[in-house]
């Protein structure tokens, strides 16, 4: 090898080093540290809570169909804003249907019986007027009572046409309140029953519809724990602000409404009816106006804090 190929390969090396210095002392921006909540109280109480609608319960509307069968149509979406009395689902009522029509047959049949014995009974009675040879009063008798148990049958069978139609009326699915479709957990040709829905990820049975009222206000359901219980203040009104995760570093001023007296096991957030806790906690409840810039939804989990005793 040369010593002008030598002299080419230690300058090509020595300007790598060069340009290597240069591309790896560049300064790097480091990225935006993540946002925390903070603790806006001197002695406050952290707790986790989760967004519900705001009913006088402080809980959604769980909704169940009263009778069995498949799903034949949906008519409300999720979303949907719903007054008392629309129709959110319908379930297989074809058997029913049929039902309530022979009841109406049925219910013809007897007014037409009881019209042919109220015209018997006017005849008899004619003819015990003109001749009351022509008619023994026992016969007058048993057509009087004739026409009674019919009216009564007439009555039975009306009863029967109510109710059944009253029990068609249930396979349609109306909503009970005045608000939002949370969740819709049937698809048309589902089957719904008494029990709800089964659902696949979480092995079990859940309600078949969801609502809730989200304005003006929403509530926050919140889990004090029993050991720091005796650190909430005694009064009948807690002052407390909620974080929402994602925007933690901006606070949101909660209403107080009330406190349930009964603490109860730690299972409320993973939902798992079979796990085994041995912290048990006090179920605390407040309200808020949704703030219009910050997506927040029932369901969603969020920090509060709680102020504590001085």
């Amino acid at each position: 090898m040369s010593i002008r190929t030598l002299f080419i390969i230690a300058c090509l090396g020595i300007l790598a080093g060069i340009a290597s210095v240069i591309i790896y002392n560049e300064k790097i921006k480091p990225e935006n540290p993540i946002t925390v909540s903070y603790n806006p109280y001197e002695k406050g109480i952290y707790a986790t809570g989760i967004v519900e609608s705001h009913q006088p319960t402080g809980q959604n509307v769980n909704i169940y169909p009263q009778v069995s069968g498949e799903i034949t149509a949906v008519f409300a979406q999720e979303g949907e804003y719903l007054k008392k009395g629309d129709p959110i689902l319908t379930l297989d009522d074809s058997i029913q249907k049929e039902l309530v029509a022979k009841d109406a047959a049925q219910i013809r049949y007897q007014e037409a019986s009881l019209v042919n014995l109220q015209q018997q009974l006017e005849k008899n009675r004619k003819s015990f007027l003109l001749d009351p040879k022509s008619v023994s009063k026992n016969a007058l008798d048993n057509a009087i009572n004739a026409v009674k148990i019919q009216m009564e049958n007439v009555h039975v069978a009306q009863k029967q046409y109510d109710a059944d139609k009253a029990l068609l009326d249930k396979y349609t699915l109306r909503s009970p309140i005045d608000g939002i479709i949370l969740r819709v957990g049937v698809a048309l040709g589902d089957y719904g029953s008494p029990l709800g829905r089964f659902d696949t990820y979480t092995q079990a049975m859940l309600p078949v519809v969801e609502m809730g009222v989200t304005k003006p206000f929403m509530e926050v359901r919140c889990f004090v724990d029993e050991i720091l219980v005796p650190t909430l203040p005694s009064s009948s009104h807690l002052e407390a602000t909620m974080f929402v995760r994602g925007v933690s570093n901006r606070g949101i001023p909660l209403e107080f409404i009330k406190i349930q007296p009964y603490l109860i096991p730690n299972i409320q957030l993973s939902n798992e009816r079979t796990e085994r806790v041995d912290v048990r906690v006090l179920p605390v409840l407040f309200k808020f106006t949704k703030p219009e810039d910050i997506n927040i939804f029932p369901g969603q989990l969020v920090d509060i804090y709680i102020k504590g005793k001085k």
